[in-house]
């Protein structure tokens, strides 16, 4: 894993997070604390969109690193036509299903108070339009990582970030109508597909256009079928608590959880800077044998870990000021609470995730899916309930206890495969 991967992730993943904190506050002033929830939401639905590809982009990743150590690079552009084919099918599948769902009225469930019906109604109509693109662009994401691009990959994050929170602050200026503040996301979303394409094209330079190959289809669906699992659940566990703050309390609410949970989560650009390298890295080391591998997971995982642990740590005693410095008077009285018990969720997760990595690159998606579907009703009934009896608070401690679970769950069974496979000589 070379540092100049992990550095430009951490270019990509981090600028975009100064963005939102020059623009945020002045937005949440201009469209206030309701519409501002609500575009909070259409934030989280673009995420979630991103992840309904059936696990192909991750499986492409770790198809092709692993065919480029091989004698099989050759099949490398049926792959990536095949994937691309599939995924676009998907995504119109989901854009098909968002028509449906908005014209069967199932907006008028998002509780609104000054917001007109029709404004919600125009926006669902236009998130549907970014459900194939972020479904496609994925897979041309996968297709990057796996020739390590994590240069261009970074410098279009940068592009994102300031579109997706810098566009809407412009469009603010002119109009508080949540449709046109939507409208530059997707805008946004159409150009980085575009670049996406363009970026993966140059990856597979000198190689001819590549078939739909059913085989090959197969293969990604072997492995991205239980990967489907968790890129279904997974946002969903990822975005479920500001969601059901939003229909169980109100729109404004999900303003004084999503500003301490933005703070906290987003600290996990850190872990993603180094789990985006260190998943190609640990496949393609596959082909070298189990003890290389254990060593370079073991070695990132302790870095992570102390790196993490001094970071929520200071993040949990500044909170306040954090808070006030950012939002000022938008602060609730319990997003102080909300933030530092997301602190120690975050630290849980940034370990979790290197778990995640390790058994992805191992193959073992069927291991991470079924501990998401393990978590799913915990969560969503922990959710519900405490939401309704503590409001903002209860939905962050509800997460905590999903992600506890879910780093248990993720270190048991890496512990476990590290004892079948007999790679005891590198952990002392």
């Amino acid at each position: 894993m070379h540092y100049k991967n992990i550095v430009w992730n951490l270019i990509g993943l981090g600028l975009p997070l100064i963005i939102a904190a020059l623009t945020v506050p002045g937005l949440i002033s201009i469209v206030g604390t309701e519409r501002f929830g609500l575009l909070a939401l259409a934030w989280g639905l673009i995420g979630y969109a991103g992840a309904l590809d059936l696990g192909i982009g991750r499986a492409l990743t770790q198809r092709i690193a692993t065919l480029r150590s091989g004698t099989s690079a050759a099949v490398i552009p049926d792959v990536v036509t095949t994937a691309v084919t599939l995924t676009t099918a998907i995504g119109i599948a989901g854009f098909v299903a968002i028509i449906l769902g908005a014209s069967v009225g199932l907006q008028q469930f998002i509780p609104r108070q000054n917001v007109p019906a029709s404004e919600i109604t125009y926006a669902l109509l236009l998130l549907a339009l970014a459900i194939p693109m972020q479904a496609v662009s994925a897979t041309y994401r996968g297709v990057n990582e796996a020739y390590l691009n994590f240069r261009g990959i970074s410098l279009l994050r940068v592009g994102l970030g300031v579109a997706n929170f810098g566009g809407p602050y412009l469009i603010a200026q002119f109009t508080h109508e949540l449709h046109w503040l939507v409208s530059t996301l997707v805008a946004s979303r159409a150009l980085a597909l575009i670049i996406y394409r363009i970026s993966a094209r140059g990856c597979l330079e000198g190689r001819q256009t590549g078939n739909y190959a059913k085989a090959q289809a197969v293969q990604l669906l072997r492995f991205g079928g239980w990967v489907t699992v968790s890129s279904v659940i997974s946002p969903f566990l990822v975005q479920a608590d500001r969601f059901f703050v939003g229909f169980l309390l109100s729109a404004a609410a999900v303003t004084s959880y999503v500003i301490p949970y933005e703070i906290t989560v987003q600290a996990m650009i850190l872990v993603g800077a180094v789990t985006t390298v260190a998943f190609p890295a640990i496949a393609a080391l596959m082909q070298e044998g189990l003890a290389r591998t254990w060593s370079l997971f073991r070695i990132w995982t302790l870095r992570v870990a102390a790196m993490m642990a001094v970071v929520m740590s200071a993040m949990a005693v500044l909170m306040p000021t954090i808070l006030n410095l950012w939002v000022g008077k938008y602060v609730a009285a319990e997003s102080v609470s909300v933030g530092r018990i997301l602190c120690a969720g975050v630290f849980l997760n940034s370990i979790g995730a290197m778990f995640y990595a390790f058994l992805h690159a191992q193959e073992r998606a069927k291991l991470t899916a079924i501990f998401h579907v393990i978590e799913l009703p915990l969560f969503v009934g922990m959710l519900y309930w405490l939401v309704q009896g503590y409001g903002v608070i209860g939905a962050a401690v509800a997460w905590l206890f999903r992600v506890s679970i879910d780093t248990l769950l993720l270190g048991g069974a890496v512990y476990r495969l590290r004892r079948v496979e007999g790679i005891t000589h590198a952990v002392k």
